[in-house]
């Protein structure tokens, strides 16, 4: 599916990276790689504003370099417009893709083409996707797995009833521990008293 080419770089909207100053097309995957990269770039960005922020010192009545303070303002002021210019390459990015994929109709999972390539494949309704036609050899493995799955959420579900009743014996024993503990201080008070 051909996108349509990125504005260029004397226009409004243009990417920085090296796809938008070629003016060529741009697909989604790179579009997506690119907000990525900027979402890093916002990430690193934002670590170093902190940075600066845990460096700079509170006018709390200390004496300060003048200098020192304008430089690390100055510094932090640059990256915060860094900060805010990548913000909008993010936005330009996100409105980008969902325009790319605006026509595009949502499917499910199970319709999605095995990535593998399978004599047993079958053009679908979707030109754009091949499904998979399983075979008898997958068939077994599902049914195996979900057999698996099945006995791992019974051997679970007994799990949970025997803590249940572990839970309840133990505070039947601490009860009847605790009663011994009085029974026994009742005698040791009582004999004690006697002598």
């Amino acid at each position: 599916m051909a996108t349509p080419p990125v504005p260029g770089p004397g226009m409004p909207g243009a990417f920085t990276g090296p796809q938008g100053q070629a003016g060529r097309e741009v697909n989604t995957a790179s579009l997506c790689r690119i907000g990525q990269e900027t979402v890093q770039d916002i990430v690193s960005r934002t670590m170093e504003i902190f940075q600066l922020l845990r460096n700079m010192q509170l006018p709390n009545g200390v004496s300060y370099h003048t200098a020192t303070h304008q430089d690390r303002q100055g510094k932090l002021q640059e990256h915060l417009r860094q900060l805010s210019v990548l913000f909008r390459k993010l936005r330009l990015v996100y409105d980008k893709c969902n325009e790319n994929c605006a026509g595009l109709d949502p499917i499910a999972m199970e319709q999605v083409a095995n990535p593998l390539i399978h004599p047993g494949l079958l053009v679908g309704e979707h030109p754009q996707l091949i499904p998979y036609v399983e075979d008898e050899i997958t068939k077994h493995e599902d049914h195996s797995l979900g057999n698996q799955l099945h006995l791992a959420s019974e051997e679970r579900r007994e799990i949970v009833e025997v803590n249940k009743k572990l839970k309840q014996k133990n505070q039947q024993l601490k009860q009847i521990m605790d009663q011994l503990r009085n029974l026994i201080w009742d005698i040791n008070a009582m004999m004690a008293m006697r002598n």
